[in-house]
């Protein structure tokens, strides 16, 4: 089976997204929403560590099996995840998410009803 520049862009994309999600400090920017940065510490580091060990894609959950976005459950809420690509600047989108040279990940965590 020949693989086409779309799913070997995809497969790059997936492979970037899922180092910044384990190591987010080093690959690009983390947000999180005020009633996310509100709670305790401790509260903000198991949810860090839940999303940076999430692997629970499927067909359902990452269509364009990117690993771009999460939900996980957290003290009886559901919190999710995201990734956008933007320009080294952030001002803009990134012209090709594939390419770490050209693009900043932001990975923005909320909760399910700021969504």
């Amino acid at each position: 089976m020949i693989e086409t520049d779309e799913a070997i862009c995809a497969a790059r994309v997936r492979e970037l997204n899922d180092a910044f999600r384990k190591a987010p400090h080093s690959r690009g920017k983390v947000c999180l929403t005020r009633s996310i940065a509100a709670l305790p510490l401790s509260a903000q580091l198991a949810i860090l560590h839940r999303v940076m060990n999430f692997d629970a894609f499927t067909e359902d959950n990452d269509p364009y099996q990117e690993h771009n976005f999460g939900a996980i459950e957290f003290d009886g809420e559901k919190i999710f995840w995201k990734i956008d690509y933007y320009d080294l600047a952030c001002e803009y989108g990134s012209d090709d998410p594939s390419d770490p040279a050209q693009t900043t990940r932001v990975m923005t965590i909320m909760r399910a009803n700021e969504y």
